[in-house]
């Protein structure tokens, strides 16, 4: 009876592990657009830099401004850490611009969540170009006020390896766009 056992517990550990390949084996060859955007974004961890163009223009911006994009892979590569700042400033976020961006999968969904500094959370879902040289965010909803605006649209352009272009809307008071433009290079 004893040896009856241990043929049944080594016959399930086989079937568990035969189970856990077969699936680890049609999730890499069935991979979703999802998933195919997601490891195209994460592609970009590093540090970047590189001119904002602001249009319609703001004082606070002026022309040539560089700004410093930090992205980092977290979580086991289930997250990805998006920061944007002044090239130059302290991670002072309470006198400087700090927003954090988070991208993950949401079952078939890539979604980006961006803790802004106006104080709230737009979320975006995202989606590969057919080409493969873009991922681009549209609004889903939005948590928090709304009382300063709230962005609202993100496209990533993939370039080369060290070098992409960001363009993200914000959409001001009263529905009125502001589109950010950022020519970046790979600083590390």
């Amino acid at each position: 009876m004893k040896s009856l056992r241990s043929l049944l517990a080594v016959v399930l550990i086989s079937l568990t592990t035969v189970a856990v390949a077969q699936m680890d084996a049609q999730k890499s060859v069935a991979q979703s657009d999802a998933e195919k955007s997601f490891d195209k974004l994460k592609t970009l961890a590093g540090t970047w830099q590189g001119p904002i163009t602001v249009d319609p223009a703001r004082e606070d911006v002026k022309p040539g401004t560089l700004g410093q994009i930090t992205m980092r892979v977290t979580s086991r590569g289930n997250a990805l850490v998006h920061e944007m700042q002044e090239a130059g400033t302290p991670l002072d976020a309470t006198k400087y611009d700090h927003p954090v961006t988070m991208f993950y999968l949401d079952s078939d969904r890539l979604t980006l969540v961006h803790y802004c500094d106006a104080g709230n959370r737009p979320r975006m879902a995202g989606k590969l170009s057919p080409d493969g040289k873009k991922v681009e965010f549209d609004f889903v909803d939005l948590s928090g006020g709304n009382e300063y605006g709230h962005m609202y649209h993100a496209v990533f352009t993939f370039v080369d390896a060290n070098h992409h272009i960001e363009d993200w809307t914000y959409m001001m008071p009263g529905d009125k766009p502001m589109h950010a433009h950022m020519d970046l290079q790979r600083a590390n």
